[in-house]
């Protein structure tokens, strides 16, 4: 063997801090000693400005005319531009035209931004923002998917995925639901907002800092509208203090305002949003309007299904169609539908566009499914656990709606091992005991799946690449198109490429993402920023072994399979070298010691058009139990245990996994219970910061909280080290706190109605669902 293969476990005697070992993510004593450098702690350079914008009070009119000259003479105003400044392209849609830089006579959406400021201060161009006097001509609006539904108001045309013959299944079936719910959005709540620092350049280019999980849309999009080719616009990212996917497509907007501004102004230009303009201004969670109609056996078996799942795009395309094809792809979650058709319609509102958020529309899509499962154990009378694992993907019953088959069947085995680990069966008959004699109080408890494709479903952003430099006295230079936001890919990368030189994890550095150094990136996102560029990276680092083999083998008179990377040495025959030592001595004859790499995720397809293909190359696989318990007088409840198993293949480093699944969960908590973005009737949102709008405290937390990793589980595909994704499936775990709560409220009835609950399922929801169960009880009362 020539060194350590590269897909196997960590031997026990190894260089510290190799893929599959704990490591603390690299910048952890710089968050918490306040020493990571985030955008805003950038030193400002000298002539710095601040941008703000001027955005529409109106849903959707036609600007009649507009009144900048207060702007323009507010004290420390050095530059106001509009819509006729832009000298490159007005349009900035990430993926589909709809998305103008700066509107010109037509507003969509109230915060669409209609000119922008530049002045001395932030307060001054904010202050002088808000001195514009503009004319509108209001235009009908729609703010809510049923009304873009009734109106035939789309973004994007309506999909279908259908497989087999639904209607004569579900005509046939002994037993058929329909259901309804409504699934609410969620506001990314980073706790760095967006925010950029732009430098103009030589020959008009620019320089741009920016908190943005995509800085090739970046830099592409500001060399649009300035005018120039791609290769005057640099783009740098080292960090972001959160993104979720709000930092994908949505910073890129700001930094192309700023780089106008400093092209009007020759001078460097800041601009960060405010908590409240940010929340009014950017992108959410899509919310969603979902429907089904299922068929099914007397022992819970699905024979048929015809799904709806209905987004509010907003007033542009954005990433919509990606997101409402990703809802369908995971309208099943974990189970075989049989003959099923699943229908996408992507509305459009004149609201703010909304964009990605953890999971790309794959939460949203997966709640019905989930609403239904529980359906139809109360209709039947069984466990809602019997009907779920009744119904989970096996061999036989493998192919999903979409045509792609499931070659690695975890959850069975998985749901059993959480079944007895924590204790369902027992649980459930003693809750079942405590809630015949509680009044007041009921307790609620669920298990949920969750199976999560992994890819991106565009298939050209399943590409990676990465640069890495070995210097002479050993360490190494790593730089790679992903991005890190706090989920610590830059440390699960140094940990693959400490283990393709079997040396300790000190002597690898990751840099800042840059455009100039890693071209033609993709977004960090679709849970796929290791898998890409963790494989990039190993690429090159195949490309500097091979030469450093073949030069050991020539230099030593050695066979190529006797020259062995371990342990911070190279065993080279029966002479081993220090790995700095060997290092040196290959520089000295002439051995290349850089390499770029390049990674391309293989066999994934898909043809809209049909509603068929591969769109994942695998899937991630996990289970979350739930407890909670709740006041029938208030609707006021709590979370109060919550066991899961997450399946993370050979997971690069387990106590980085573990974060990231707790943290998913909680956020997953958050969007379902507490988390409510309300609009007006006009289209204004009500909720625009954190005294408004709730997202979940450590409080809210189960005291109770475990998690573990599924063992002895690699991933079939050949992923980095056969790990398997873990940034966006936890989030859907949290579908078990929801459904619990469903299950407390449905012991008012002995568990024999099902009761409407829309997220997020605030205590006013679950008392509206506890008044319609006793509602039900009594008009079987009456009716008996």
């Amino acid at each position: 063997m020539r060194r350590l293969p590269l897909n196997t476990p960590t031997p026990r005697h190894s260089a510290k801090g190799l893929a599959g070992q704990g490591a603390r993510h690299d910048s952890a004593w710089k968050h918490v000693s306040g020493q990571a450098r985030y955008i805003d702690d950038l030193p400002e350079p000298q002539g710095l400005l601040h941008a703000a914008v001027g955005h529409s009070e109106q849903a959707h009119a036609r600007i009649v005319s507009i009144d900048l000259e207060a702007v323009r003479q507010y004290p420390g105003v050095v530059a106001v531009i509009t819509a006729g400044d832009v000298p490159g392209h007005l349009d900035i849609g990430p993926v589909f035209p709809g998305d103008p830089v700066l509107a010109d006579d037509l507003v969509e959406h109230i915060g669409q931004p209609i000119f922008a400021v530049a002045a001395t201060s932030h307060d001054a161009a904010r202050k002088a923002a808000r001195l514009a006097k503009v004319e509108y001509e209001p235009l009908a609006a729609a703010v809510t998917v049923e009304q873009a539904l009734d109106a035939q108001l789309f973004v994007r045309p309506a999909q279908t995925q259908c497989r087999g013959n639904p209607d004569t299944a579900l005509a046939g079936a002994p037993n058929r639901l329909q259901g309804h719910q409504r699934v609410g959005g969620q506001e990314h709540m980073y706790l760095e907002g967006q925010a950029c620092l732009v430098e103009p350049t030589e020959d008009r280019g620019v320089f741009v800092h920016t908190s943005s999980q995509h800085p090739s849309e970046v830099q592409k999009l500001v060399a649009e509208v300035l005018g120039l080719p791609i290769h005057e616009v640099q783009a740098e990212v080292r960090r972001m203090g959160g993104g979720f996917g709000g930092k994908e497509t949505q910073a890129a907007a700001l930094a192309c305002v700023a780089s106008l501004l400093a092209r009007a102004t020759n001078r460097p230009v800041k601009y960060r949003l405010s908590r409240g303009d940010d929340m009014i201004q950017t992108g959410k969670r899509h919310d969603f309007l979902n429907t089904y109609d299922i068929g099914f056996d007397n022992d819970g078996t699905i024979r048929g299904a015809d799904i709806m799942v209905a987004a509010r795009c907003g007033y542009s395309p954005d990433l919509s169609d990606a997101i409402v094809d990703r809802a369908m792809f995971h309208a099943d979650n974990a189970y075989f539908l049989d003959q099923a058709r699943v229908t996408g319609h992507r509305c459009k509102t004149h609201t703010v566009s909304n964009t990605a958020f953890r999971g790309f529309g794959g939460p949203q899509g997966m709640m019905i499914i989930e609403q239904a499962m529980d359906d139809i154990a109360r209709h039947l009378g069984q466990d809602p656990l019997d009907i779920r694992k009744r119904n989970l993907y096996r061999p036989g019953r493998a192919t999903t709606h979409y045509g792609q088959t499931i070659e690695q069947h975890v959850l069975p085995q998985l749901l059993e091992r959480l079944e007895a680990s924590s204790d369902y069966r027992q649980r459930r008959s003693d809750i079942e005991d405590f809630n015949r004699t509680s009044p007041v109080l009921k307790r609620g408890l669920a298990l949920t799946p969750v199976k999560f494709g992994i890819s991106f479903t565009a298939k050209h952003l399943n590409q990676a690449g990465a640069l890495v430099h070995v210097y002479t006295d050993g360490s190494i230079h790593v730089n790679h198109g992903g991005t890190e936001m706090g989920q610590g890919l830059y440390i699960k990368v140094a940990q693959v490429v400490a283990s393709a030189f079997q040396v300790d994890i000190d002597r690898v550095k990751v840099s800042a993402t840059r455009t100039d150094k890693i071209p033609n990136t993709s977004p960090t996102a679709a849970s796929s920023g290791s898998d890409l560029n963790g494989m990039a990276a190993l690429n090159a680092c195949e490309k500097i072994l091979d030469g450093l083999i073949r030069f050991a083998s020539d230099h030593w008179s050695v066979a190529p399979d006797d020259v062995v990377f371990g342990e911070n040495r190279v065993r080279v025959g029966k002479l081993s070298v220090p790995w700095a030592e060997f290092v040196q001595t290959a520089y000295m004859n002439r051995i290349p010691l850089s390499s770029s790499g390049f990674y391309a995720t293989p066999k994934i397809h898909y043809d809209p058009s049909t509603g068929t293909g591969r769109p994942f190359l695998y899937y991630s696989h996990a289970a979350a139990c739930s407890e909670v318990v709740l006041d029938t007088l208030t609707g006021e409840y709590r979370a109060i245990r919550t066991d899961i198993l997450f399946d993370a293949g050979r997971s690069l480093n387990p106590d980085i996994d573990l974060g990231q699944i707790e943290g998913g969960f909680v956020q997953g908590m958050g969007w379902l219970t507490t988390e409510e973005l309300v609009y007006s009737d006009e289209g204004r949102l009500l909720t625009t910061g954190p005294a408004t709008y709730k997202i979940p405290a450590a409080s809210d937390c189960p005291p109770d909280l475990r998690v573990t990793l599924l063992e002895n589980s690699p991933n079939h595909e050949a992923t980095v080290f056969h790990s398997k994704a873990v940034g966006e499936p936890p989030l859907m775990l949290a579908i078990s706190v929801w459904s619990a709560l469903r299950d407390a409220v449905s012991s008012l009835t002995d568990y024999r109605f099902s009761p409407p609950l829309d997220a997020p399922a605030t205590p006013e929801r679950v008392l509206a669902a506890v008044n319609a169960s006793k509602a039900w009880l009594t008009d079987r009362k009456e009716s008996a």
